[in-house]
């Protein structure tokens, strides 16, 4: 599915994720306020070390992790980005996939100020794991509405 923003900086931005390396995360982070918040399902950190932080981990917990930004959208100072993350656990398992999405806010000099992703955890990563994922299944059918 093609971008459909022109918006120089979240193109840079797309490219920088869609290429990102662990030898490249200076140059994604070069694209980041100093101030700059970051928040997902699990963390919520401030400044560009502690997103640092966040990425340094992600490549030491997963094998070959990569994103592949399947939308974006750019309005003003605000951006939305759609995904899929792609990895493998350390130490082996199957190739697994999360589907997200970013709200993004520029500050005045074109840096990301806010980054804010959202995404299911029960859906995209608990379900998915071998013991939790049969007790999140078994909740799911549980708490679904009957068919009509």
């Amino acid at each position: 599915m093609p971008l459909v923003t022109s918006d120089a900086r979240t193109l840079r931005l797309v490219a920088a994720y869609e290429g990102l390396e662990h030898d490249r995360l200076g140059d994604l982070l070069a694209l980041y306020h100093p101030n700059a918040s970051f928040k997902d399902p699990f963390n919520e950190v401030l400044g560009q070390a502690a997103i640092r932080r966040l990425f340094e981990h992600m490549f030491e917990a997963l094998d070959d992790p990569r994103f592949v930004v399947t939308q974006a959208a750019c309005e003003g100072d605000q951006a939305f980005l759609t995904w899929t993350f792609h990895f493998r656990r350390r130490g082996g398992g199957a190739r697994m996939h999360i589907l997200g999405a970013t709200h993004l806010h520029y500050a005045p000099d074109g840096r990301v100020h806010l980054h804010r992703d959202y995404w299911d955890a029960a859906e995209e990563l608990y379900a998915k794991l071998p013991v939790l994922g049969a007790l999140m299944r078994w909740l799911q059918r549980r708490l679904a509405s009957p068919a009509p």
